[in-house]
Order: C-alpha cells, then structure tokens, then sequence
C-alpha cells in the first residue's frame, strides 16, 4: 500500500504537482509537501528526487535519533528530504539552524500526512524559507499518463472549441472510478471486493490510528458515526449541530473530530464566494472528502451496484469533480481560491474558482447530453459578476458544446 506503481509494470506515475516543486527546490531552502496518507508522496519524492537522501520518521531509529541529535541525521548531506516530519517536530529547528548556516546550498523536502499541524510548526520556526505544496490523490489525466488537462486552457479570453480536440482520450465511466478512487496504490485493483478491502484497511490502519496518534478520541464508535454522516454529506453544506443531531454525538466532540479529519487532508471545507453587491447569499462552508470513494465507502456502498441507485450519487460525482478542480487550482501560480456561491433564494454555482481579479465558474451536472437550461445559474452569476471569464458546466457525457456565448458544456475527464 506504499507506492504507486502497477504490480505488473512497475511504472511510476508521473504527478503534476513536480511542474511547481522542482523549480522551487532552486529558489528555497526548505519545500513542504502535505497531502492524505496514501496518497504518493514518498513514492514521488523518491523518484524525482533521487539525489536526496531520504529519512522516514516512521521508523522509530530515526525518531531516536532527531531527538537526540537531529543534526546527526544529515551530516555529509546537502540534499535531505524528512518524510512525516510531524512525528518529531523537534527537528524543524534543527532545520532552521542549517538553513540559516554557512551552506547556501543545502536543501530540505519536508513532507507530512497531517497538514496544519505541521503547517504551525513549519510557519513559526521557518518564516521566509519554506515554500509550501499539498499533494491530492491522483487525477484521471496522471492515470492515464496524459499530464495536464483541460482546465488551465479555460482561463483563455480567445478560449474555442479546437482547444478541446487536444484533450479528447480515452472515455471513462465515472461510476467505477468514483467506486474505486484516485489513491496510487488502488492502481492495479480491479475486484470490487478487493477495493472494499483495501478501503476497510485505510479507515482503520490510517485515520483511526493516525488521529488517535493527533488527539485523544474518546470513542472510536462515535468517530465513525461522525465520518459516516459527513461521508453522506460530501458536496453540501457543513451543519455540525445537524451532524451532533443525527449521530447523537456531542457538538463539540462533532467540532473536534471535523478539524482533526481536517488536519490529516481528509475532508476540506471550501467557503461561500461573499461579495457586497449580493447581500443575501449562504455562508455556511461546503464540506467535500478529497477522494470521492472513501466517501462511498463510508456512507456504506459497497457494490457499484448499489451506488448506482443511491441518493447520493451526484454528490459523489460532484467530489470527483472537485478533486480534479483542487488539483489544478494548486498548479496556478499563485494558487487559485475555491468558493461556492450559493443565495438564499436558492440560486447556485457549484464552484467558484478565482485567481487575482478574475474568475471561472462551474457547474456540475450528472447528465450526457447538458441543455441551456443546465446554464441558467451560471448565465446569472455572469451577468452579476462581469469579471466573470466564463461558466462551464461539467457533465458526465462526451461531448463539447457552447451552451451560451460565455457558458461552455465540457465532460469531466477533459479537466
């Protein structure tokens, strides 16, 4: 479960993210890598990074030896990289210290599945020399092997239908993918059996485990009921109260066990797009898991079967939509901002993507063949935000088409 390489060919998967890490390891001293357990890090940083000497600290040895001398750890090295650094924290000044001494030339690549903890820690004791990255799971164009997508193109004034050819690959159905998910290591699973189990042991080898390590929790039962509820939430507003309501676990243990799934890149909360020009809008966050299927393992769908009839299944397409959103909003420099934008009269875009002054629009809709009337929401967020580039509407068809002369349909895979 530690790599993502196919059993069968043993090809590493190329990752986005190394387009902005690499020239970034010239300009700063130390790089920060957070992102889920799972998710390809290690493999990542020991692929393209040969040069550098790696250290895990979960192994114990090394934990051993950052405590007592962590300077120990590097000595002869200019080129380190410390893999879940969270677990010794101790060793970030250790870090400072060699950043800040006589070798300019010294490098760091500090890497962890727990994001603002390590982010804390990293901001007080390396202000000014630290550049800071989150690696999501994988996205279809990185499966595929195809690099980037779609998305980048779409922030083109002069944007047309030609650009699109170029991203037109191999067609996939959503409903297996959002069964299976973007986790390296699920890779080469194919079995539906397979991937519920490799999903039973992630819950329990990775989130209870690792969060126990974070933060005491009082009860495991009541920490699965609270990521159960969420699960059945992904792609709606985040209401605790509602959450303690249903579960009958405590509102404040529902607040903890939120940050702390928060804390290890499990879920993310993005907030509502609020401007003065509409008053009357929801400013409730949106709560998404970052790969659709630990939502769909969660909420108890086992089959695809099954998750073909659930009610909840254009949530789960929304979650894979925002993944791949995610994903290429942290590829642009600086990294684009995602909100919902949703009034209290019920008008609402899906997500909200801005970059400076400027802004994209998406709608999702689980449908083939996407109709102007699948535009209406976006045509109006428009109309009240000019600076608007231009609507798409994400669908799970394969075709591209012009819904309106600044709303255009694309299919998800092309992101």
């Amino acid at each position: 479960m530690n790599n993502n390489y196919s059993s069968n060919e043993l090809i590493y998967k190329k990752r986005l993210i190394i387009n902005n890490v690499m020239p970034a390891v010239k300009s700063f001293p130390v790089i920060v890598i957070t992102g889920a357990r799972q998710v390809g890090k290690s493999t990542f940083l020991k692929n393209e990074f040969r040069d550098f000497k790696y250290i895990n600290f979960d192994d114990y040895s090394y934990q051993e030896q950052a405590k007592k001398d962590p300077s120990s750890l590097w000595k002869d090295f200019d080129r380190i990289i410390i893999d879940e650094v969270q677990k010794v924290p101790e060793v970030l000044n250790a870090v400072k210290l060699a950043v800040d001494g006589s070798n300019k030339n010294i490098r760091f690549i500090l890497s962890g599945s727990s994001n603002l903890l390590l982010m804390k820690n990293v901001s007080e004791t390396l202000a000014g020399r630290a550049a800071y990255f989150e690696m999501q799971p994988m996205t279809y164009a990185e499966i595929q092997g195809r690099g980037e997508g779609l998305f980048l193109h779409l922030w083109k004034k002069d944007f047309n239908l030609k650009e699109a050819d170029n991203f037109k690959g191999a067609q996939a159905g959503y409903l297996p993918l959002i069964f299976k998910g973007f986790m390296p290591s699920l890779l080469n699973l194919n079995g539906e059996k397979e991937i519920v189990l490799w999903w039973e042991s992630y819950v329990r080898t990775y989130l209870e485990r690792d969060l126990r390590e974070l933060s005491q929790i009082d009860s495991l039962i009541d920490f699965r009921k609270v990521m159960v509820s969420l699960a059945l939430r992904t792609g709606n507003l985040l209401n605790q109260s509602e959450i303690a309501r249903d579960t009958g676990v405590s509102q404040p243990s529902v607040h903890r066990y939120v940050k702390l799934l928060e804390i290890s890149n499990i879920i993310k909360q993005i907030p509502a797009f609020y401007s003065n020009k509409i008053k009357r809008i929801m400013k409730i966050p949106k709560i998404f898991f970052v790969d659709p299927a630990l939502s769909v393992y969660l909420a108890g769908y086992y089959d695809t079967s099954h998750l073909k009839e659930s009610r909840e299944l254009g949530s789960f397409f929304e979650t894979l939509v925002y993944l791949h959103l995610k994903v290429y909003s942290e590829l642009m420099t600086p990294k684009g901002q995602i909100f919902y934008y949703k009034t209290t009269a019920g008008k609402e875009v899906d997500f909200i993507l801005e970059h400076g002054r400027e802004i994209v629009a998406f709608e999702v809709k689980m449908t083939d063949n996407p109709v102007f009337e699948d535009a209406k929401n976006l045509i109006q967020f428009i109309e009240n935000f000019p600076n608007t580039i231009r609507g798409v509407v994400v669908h799970s068809g394969n075709g591209v088409k012009w819904l309106h002369s600044k709303v255009i349909a694309v299919p998800w895979q092309m992101l």
